[in-house]
This record gives structure tokens, sequence and C-alpha cells, in this order.
């Protein structure tokens, strides 16, 4: 719980609004954060997107990003947080798409492996940061790792979006 409090302060704190788009935490992030009293203040919406159509539809991710990439990559998880950025009243934007279990993904991709994204509109400019990481443990241990995973790294994005925009402005 310390976590969760930790990080709706930095977003009042911060002045952000949260919107998230998730596929393999269901939205568990969302979910979480708003088990924070005064968490509600600063998230827009939480968005549950597994299917392939579902991430076109709500979030725009191409078909063709995920043919290229698999719907297990960075680039999609690109491209879900840019739209969850886009289409909603937000600031920051997370999301992730993965293989909690039981079962590897159809291209073998290992049970645990995640991909996040961290999107931030800041000074009119869209800021974009994409990892991905291996969670162990059976498929609930995997959602709940990977939401708070997801949520402790937000301040460290943002920083760097801050810190992108602050050389931007110098220029």
């Amino acid at each position: 719980m310390e976590l969760l409090k930790r990080i709706t302060d930095y977003l009042i704190d911060n002045e952000l609004r949260l919107a998230t788009a998730e596929s393999c935490t269901a939205g568990l992030i969302f979910s979480e954060l708003a088990r924070v009293p005064g968490s509600g203040q600063n998230i827009d919406c939480g968005l549950g997107v597994y299917s392939p159509q579902s991430k076109n539809r709500y979030l725009g991710v191409s078909y063709d990003t995920i043919e290229r990439y698999g719907l297990t990559s960075e680039a999609v998880s690109g491209e879900m947080a840019s739209g969850a950025l886009d289409n909603n009243d937000a600031d920051v934007a997370l999301a992730n798409t993965g293989i909690a279990g039981p079962n590897p993904g159809d291209d073998g991709t290992p049970i645990g492996t995640v991909c996040f994204a961290w999107a931030f509109r800041h000074n009119g400019d869209h800021h974009l940061y994409c990892e991905t990481r291996r969670f162990d443990g059976e498929r609930n241990q995997v959602r709940l790792s990977a939401a708070h995973y997801a949520l402790e790294r937000l301040p460290h994005y943002h920083r760097l979006c801050l810190e992108s925009g602050a050389k931007t402005d110098k220029a």
C-alpha cells in the first residue's frame, strides 16, 4: 500500500492525470491505485484491452504493428500508451501487454514477459518510454508484479520527460 500512496502523492504533487491501457494486467494498475483514498482526483480512466480488435478500436493500435512486432511487444505497448494519452483527458498514460500465463504466447514468448509504455504530455510535446521485463510466479503474481512495476517506474520516466523538456526549452 505504501507504493500506491507514494504514487498517488506523486500524481497529486505534480498535477498529473492518469489513464491506463492494460492488456496483461486487465485493469489491475487502475484498480490498485484506486485503493488509495483521494486517488480519484488524479485518475482519468482505465481501459482493459485484451484483443487486437479492442487495441485497434479504442487506442488506434495499428494491425500492421501487431502483425510486424507481435502482441507482446514494445511497439504495441507504445501505441497503446499513445492512444490512451491522445484519446483521454490525461497527462500520463501507462500501458502494458504481455503473457501472464498459464501458457507461453503463440509465438513462443515466455510466461511472465510484459512490455510496458509510459506516455507523457508536457509543454505540448509527447514523450514515450518503453521497456520489457520478465516476472516470475503464477498468473496473478505476474499481473500484480507488472501492475506495481508500471506504477513504480512512473516517477522515473516523468523526471526524464521533464529533463528532456528542460533541454528543449534551453535550446
